[in-house]
């Protein structure tokens, strides 16, 4: 029996339960012995009326420990719950009853033991593993009680063709089965081992001890074997109905995962998506099988119910909300819908008109010279071509098609198609390195995958989701290898076989169009799920902020911008280089590719800019005249030094240089060019503009948008919320506009938590608006230091520092505890540092005056050859590793590379 021994366990919550048993596995008048940990006497003794009941049903080989936190979280004053956490029969400390107990009986089992107990609602079920199906089994036959579900990786459908999972399989191989599951202890060993991080010691233990001894693990050897396998087995029509139920279960839902999981994969997260759309879904990332131990999910859970208090059953108001969420904002945009212009739109009117047979889309080969192109006509016609064979593939409204193209001719024509069909397209920058590119493909669970042979291979050996299609033509052996079904030029050629000359699907303006991924600078890449409006209103700000108009010719060394050139009208060219590494894009590239179509605009990011600076030479006259012909320059990504626009600027002499500040959730924000930049530098030194300085400026809000900060405290957060734009006061910088993104991709906390204040979008950055309007940017709110009585934010004596000769780039990190941190500068010297360490005393003391005239006390000074960077710039600095790093060295530890 359960004993104050056990780890984050209140002895009070352990009870047990006589209940009478109506399962056809038991004869008529049978009585189970059932156990449980139950908070409800808890909280009548305090006083408390609970909001509702938590059911939590356990699934194998755990037991109702599995939900202790939850037991704690409902008995907190602030938020009453009743938590009714069971241990299922012939598991935990419940009866062994010696029957064969499936799917369909335990479903039963757990409506006896709530008759029992007399549970009438509101009822929120929650869910893990095998647990999960048995709890909406429940749900599904208590609708009067039910208000919500909450499940942790569970399934309910395995797909016709697919094999179980491998671990499973082995499970219920006929010369494992017994020994593995029963006859041993290796089946709980191995679901413990799962855990990430590993489980301690006293928390195994707590998991084990109900089913010490051959006997005690029976239960755990039969619900392995009631895994329904196929339509054979015979708890498949049991599992079938719960899966079918769910299509009609309209109460609120949240899903809360570990993709770490080698038995419920993403692909059973997708299934469940499917089935419940309107639920809330957050993956957290590095989390496995054992999601409860791997993070404190209690926390969002409560926040959840919160969110739906009032609930009381299907036809709760909570209840029709949550099953209709987004109508009022669906009916205002079908109202809007006769102003919505589709991204696709202006690229059919140019194909329609007196310029349908100039460029519209070029490719640079290495030696310089346009290695493929399409004219408006052809790009539309091709768009429309492969729409029709992709609709023929299969790819319908809201599915998710993976692009693993580079810029250029074929990922043009790719998106256009999938967007003209109202799919959605998942765009992950290789450049995120194989683990960070698998995991973001992985989580958005594409239906299909669009590659190159390369990707493909990847796609085959890393085992990424969706049907397969390339972009050539493959020999019948590798398309084997590869698992590829078909080619874009296959389809399209079916396409225009066929004269399906015009998708037939009318794009609804609130649909979701793209899911983009972050760069990964500041932790794992995020999806951010963008609606058709959002890009179209992308595209709208982009060319107001910038009079971008139709016949502008665009060199794009960024990939999102060559993607939107054909939006906005625009020529475009991608140059030779590695759009995954921009600090591969020389002067001589280009400037070919300004050359090949006489450019106008050019996008590239600062690490593209400084090795464009350092390659000059190799550029010609009419490489330099083209590149003189430049009336408008972009460069975003991580802030741009002057001194560094203002070389660009002697190579590009007629451009306009603009550095707009912007992120992959709100592209762009702000904007300045290099003389507004200048201007405010100057006002900066002589004092005449109030809060000018501390940061690096990025200018006003650009067309349509709002920006404001919320205060930082001295502990380094924003908690507030009260919105600021008044010079020199310091905070997290939200912006709001139409083209900010519909929402984090199955991230529903991190959503929450930058929504917080309604209409405005969190950006995780920290700035300061002058008494001019403009928006300084001091750094992120992850880097900020706490030092003792103060937040250091980084960037203003990251500035003052690389202001020495002898400094190429700095990063300012907190070392030590919260509070009392120390301020550390790490710096990249001219020449290179041979290897990472202190600085020399003569450098260190340099620095350390530099950055105290930005009024900031560093404490140590450290040299490294390379400053970590992000991969998508080549720019952004890891300022959380630096800071883990220079502990390690600051502790005497060997220094190694950071």
């Amino acid at each position: 029996m359960v004993t104050a021994g056990w780890h984050g366990v209140d002895p009070a919550w352990s009870r047990e339960i006589a209940v009478a048993s109506t399962s056809a596995a038991d004869e008529p008048g049978t009585v189970r012995r059932w156990h449980l940990l139950d908070n409800g006497a808890e909280l009548s003794r305090r006083g408390l009326a609970p909001a509702g009941t938590l059911l939590c049903v356990h699934g194998n080989p755990t037991w109702s420990y599995l939900w202790r936190t939850l037991l704690a979280a409902g008995s907190d004053p602030a938020h009453p719950w009743r938590v009714v956490a069971v241990d299922q029969l012939d598991m935990g400390f419940s009866e062994r009853t010696g029957r064969f107990r499936r799917l369909a009986d335990r479903i039963n089992d757990l409506g006896d033991l709530t008759d029992a107990l007399g549970l009438d609602g509101p009822v929120v079920t929650v869910g893990h593993d095998w647990g999960g199906v048995i709890s909406l089994g429940w749900a599904l036959a208590h609708p009067q009680h039910v208000s919500g579900v909450v499940l942790t990786n569970t399934a309910v459908h395995q797909p016709s063709g697919a094999a179980i999972p491998p671990a499973l399989r082995l499970a219920l191989h006929p010369a494992v089965h017994r020994w593995g599951t029963t006859t041993s202890d290796t089946f709980l060993r191995v679901t413990h081992s799962l855990a990430n991080p590993p489980l301690p010691a006293d928390i195994r233990k707590a998991y084990m001890v109900p089913y010490r001894g051959a006997r005690r693990r029976a239960g755990v050897g039969n619900f392995v074997a009631d895994i329904p396998a196929d339509a054979s087995h015979p708890s498949f029509p049991a599992l079938s109905r719960v899966a079918e139920g769910l299509r009609g279960l309209k109460v609120p839902a949240l899903m809360l995962w570990g993709p770490r999981d080698p038995i419920f994969s993403d692909r059973y997260l997708k299934d469940l998506i499917s089935r419940l759309p309107h639920a809330d879904v957050h993956r957290f990332e590095g989390a496995g099988h054992l999601v409860a131990e791997d993070r404190n999910i209690a926390a969002p859970v409560f926040q959840w119910l919160a969110g739906h208090r009032g609930t009381s059953g299907a036809g709760s108001p909570a209840a029709e909300a949550a099953a209709t969420r987004g109508q009022g904002l669906k009916g205002a945009e079908e109202r809007g819908r006769a102003g919505f212009r589709p991204l696709w739109e202006l690229l059919g009117e140019l194909a329609a008109g007196p310029a349908k047979g100039a460029t519209a889309v070029a490719e640079m080969g290495p030696d310089g010279r346009v290695s493929r192109s399409l004219s408006w006509q052809q790009l539309d016609g091709n768009i429309l071509d492969l729409a029709a064979g992709l609709r023929e593939a299969g790819v319908r409204s809201g599915s998710r098609v993976s692009l693993m193209v580079p810029p250029g001719v074929d990922l043009t024509v790719a998106l256009y198609a999938c967007l003209r069909l109202g799919a959605v397209v998942v765009v992950a920058d290789a450049g995120l390195g194989t683990s960070g590119l698998s995991r973001a493909v992985k989580g958005a669970t594409a239906d299909f995958l669009i590659g190159i042979d390369k990707a493909l291979a990847a796609a085959s050996v890393l085992g990424w989701p969706g049907r397969r299609i390339s972009v050539q033509d493959l020999p019948a052996a590798r398309r084997r290898i590869v698992g590829v079904e078909t080619s874009l030029a296959a389809l399209a050629g079916r396409g225009a076989g066929r004269g399906a000359r015009r998708p037939t699907h009318t794009v609804d303006p609130a649909a979701p169009a793209a899911v983009l991924f972050t760069s990964g600078s500041t932790g794992p890449a995020k999806g951010v799920l963008y609606t058709h409006r959002q890009l179209a209103a992308m595209r709208d700000t982009v060319a107001e902020t910038f009079g971008i108009r139709p016949g502008a010719r665009l060199v794009a060394g960024f990939a999102p911008f060559a993607l939107l050139g054909p939006a906005l009208g625009t020529v475009s060219v991608t140059p030779a280089m590695d759009v995954t590494a921009p600090r591969t894009l020389t002067a001589r590239a280009l400037a070919d590719a300004a050359a090949a179509i006489e450019a106008t605009v050019v996008f590239a990011s600062p690490a593209a800019l400084r090795n464009v600076l350092a390659t000059r030479d190799a550029v010609g006259g009419a490489g330099h005249k083209a590149l003189e012909s430049i009336e408008l320059l972009l460069s975003a990504g991580a802030p741009v030094p002057e001194p560094l626009l203002a070389e660009v600027q002697r190579l590009m002499p007629r451009a306009s240089l603009h550095t707009p500040y912007g992120m992959t959730e709100a592209l762009p924000v702000t904007d300045i060019s290099l003389e507004q930049i200048q201007a405010a530098d100057a006002e900066t030194v002589a004092g005449t503009v109030a809060g000018a300085g501390n940061g690096v400026c990025v200018g006003r809000p650009v067309h349509g948008a709002r920006v404001a900060v919320v205060p930082l405290a001295a502990d380094g957060t924003a908690p507030g919320s009260h919105l600021v734009t008044e010079a020199g006061v310091t905070g997290e910088i939200l912006v709001s506009a139409a083209h900010v993104k519909e929402a984090y991709d199955r991230l529903w906390l991190t959503q929450r938590a930058s929504t917080s204040l309604p209409g405005w979008h969190r950006t995780g950055d920290v700035g300061h608006f002058d008494a001019a309007g403009r928006l300084w940017v001091e750094g992120r709110l992850d880097h900020v230091v706490t030092a003792p009585g103060a937040a250091v934010t980084p960037v203003g004596a990251e500035q003052a520092i690389e202001r020495l000769d002898c400094v190429r780039l700095a990063a300012i990190a907190g070392v030590g505890p919260a509070g009392t941190q120390a301020v550390v500068a790490v710096i990249e010297t001219v020449p290179p540092a041979r290897k990472a360490g202190p600085a020399a005393p003569e450098l260190s003391g340099r620095v350390r005056r530099a950055a105290r005239e930005a009024g900031v006390n560093v404490s140590a000074v450290l040299a490294v050859p390379a400053l970590p960077t992000d991969i998508r710039h080549n720019a952004k600095i890891d300022r959380t590793r630096l800071s883990r790093w220079a502990s390690r060295v600051l502790a005497g530890g060997r220094p190694g590379e950071p």
